[in-house]
C-alpha cells in the first residue's frame, strides 16, 4: 500500500501568513502539521508516499520536508499545476500509484486516531473505499455522509443545505484502484473541480464496496487561525514532555509541562504550562502563559502571551499588554510604547514589523 498526502491549495484561510508560505508547513507545537500526518503513515507501515505540491509553494514543502529519510519513507514530490480538486489531484498521482491501494492523506488535517485500524477494515473487508466521518456541529460546512446501520456509505453531498446527517467526510481516505475508473468518469462540478466526493459518489452507484469508519478521536482542519490554535492547544495537551535542554537562570519559574530546546536563554521570566519553546531563543521578563508555541530563533523581551503561536525568527519586545490568541509569523518584528489596553489579539504574516504607539 502506498499514500499520497495532499500539499498544495493556496490557503486562503490563513493569510497573510500564506502569501509567503504553504498553510502545511505552519508549525503546530512546533512542527509543521505536514508532518504530523507523514508520521501517521509512516507508523502504520506505510513508506513509499506521494507529496501533491504546487508551483507556488512547492519548492519550500520539498526544501523543508526532505526525501522521507528523517522519517524512515521515501517521498517523491508531483506538482499539481493548478488546484483542480482532491480527484485531480489523485489523477496526478496515478502514475506514481500505479496498480496499488492507498492512503490519501489531507496535509492540513490532523487525525488522532492510528491508522492501523483503517487500513485493517480497509484489507480485511476487500474495500474499494473507506471514508473516515466525525460528527460536527455544522454540517453545511462540509461534505457529509449518509450511512446504512452496518457503516455503508449510500450517498455523499458536498456542503449540503440541508445535511442528511452530521457525519462528516475527515481528510483521509483509503482506496482501491476502482478509484482511478471512477475519476475518469465523473465531470468537474460548477465550482470547475473534480471533486472526490463525486468519485466515491460513482463507485455507490456501480455498486462497489464504500464502507465508513466513525471516529472517536479528535479531528482537527487547521486551515483558519482559531482551527490552528486549537491544534496547538490539544497537541500540547496530549504529547508535550518536560525537557530543559536550554538555560533557565534562578530568577525564572517554570511550572507544569515546558520543553525548552537547546541554546535558548530564560532570564528572569514564569513560563507556565504547556508550552514549547524551540532551540536559540532568548526569552527575558516575559511571562508565557499555557498553550503557547515559541518557535527556533525568537527573541520575546519584556512580553506577556499565552494561548499563541509564534513562528521561527520573530521578535517581541516591550508590549505592556498581555497578547492572547495569536498567530505570529517568521522574522515578524511586533514592538509598543509604553501605554498598552489590556489585551492585543494578532495574526502577523512573515516579515512584518509592527509598532504600537
Amino acid at each position: 500500500m502506498k499514500a499520497i498526502i495532499l500539499s498544495g491549495g493556496k490557503g486562503t484561510r490563513l493569510r497573510p501568513l500564506t502569501y509567503t508560505g504553504a498553510k502545511q508547513l505552519v508549525p503546530v507545537a512546533n512542527k509543521p502539521i505536514l508532518w504530523y500526518g507523514i508520521e501517521s503513515i509512516v507508523a502504520a507501515g506505510i513508506t513509499e508516499i506521494g507529496i501533491i505540491i504546487s508551483p507556488e509553494t512547492g519548492g519550500e514543502v520539498e526544501s523543508k520536508t526532505g526525501n522521507g529519510d528523517r522519517f524512515g519513507a521515501k517521498i517523491t514530490y508531483l506538482k499539481q499545476d493548478q488546484p483542480l480538486g482532491l480527484a485531480h489531484a489523485v489523477k496526478v498521482a496515478q502514475s506514481f500509484l500505479g496498480d496499488s491501494p492507498f492512503v490519501m492523506y489531507l496535509g492540513d488535517n490532523l487525525v488522532q486516531s492510528e491508522l492501523d485500524q483503517f487500513i485493517d477494515k480497509f484489507k480485511s473487508q476487500h474495500l474499494d473505499a473507506l471514508t473516515l466521518l466525525s460528527e460536527v456541529e455544522n454540517p453545511s460546512a462540509f461534505g457529509v455522509a449518509k450511512v446504512d446501520d452496518r457503516g455503508n456509505v449510500l450517498q455523499l453531498i458536498e456542503k449540503p443545505k440541508n445535511p442528511p446527517s452530521n457525519l462528516a467526510l475527515v481528510g483521509v481516505y483509503l482506496f482501491s484502484t476502482e478509484i482511478h475508473q471512477a475519476i475518469a468518469n465523473i465531470q468537474p462540478s460548477p465550482r470547475g473541480e473534480l471533486e472526490i466526493t463525486d468519485a466515491i459518489q460513482y463507485l455507490i452507484d456501480q455498486k462497489q464496496k464504500v464502507a465508513s469508519f466513525q471516529l472517536s478521536g479528535w479531528w482537527l482542519d487547521t486551515g483558519k487561525k482559531d482551527d490552528l490554535l486549537a491544534a496547538n492547544q490539544i497537541i500540547l495537551d496530549t504529547c508535550l514532555e518536560t525537557t530543559h535542554e536550554g538555560t533557565i537562570d534562578k530568577e525564572s519559574k517554570v511550572s507544569g509541562r515546558v520543553h525548552v530546546g537547546t541554546d535558548s536563554l530564560i532570564k528572569n521570566s514564569m513560563i507556565r504550562g504547556p508550552v514549547t519553546i524551540g532551540k536559540n531563543c532568548k526569552i527575558e521578563n516575559c511571562f508565557i502563559g499555557p498553550y503557547s508555541s515559541i518557535a527556533d530563533d525568537t527573541t520575546l523581551i519584556d512580553v506577556d502571551i499565552e494561548h499563541s503561536v509564534v513562528l521561527k525568527g520573530a521578535t517581541i519586545e516591550g508590549i505592556n499588554s498581555r497578547i492572547v490568541d495569536s498567530l505570529i509569523g517568521e522574522r515578524a518584528h511586533l514592538k509598543a510604547a509604553p501605554k498598552r489596553p489590556k489585551a492585543l489579539r494578532f495574526m502577523i504574516g512573515d516579515d512584518s514589523q509592527i509598532e504600537l504607539s
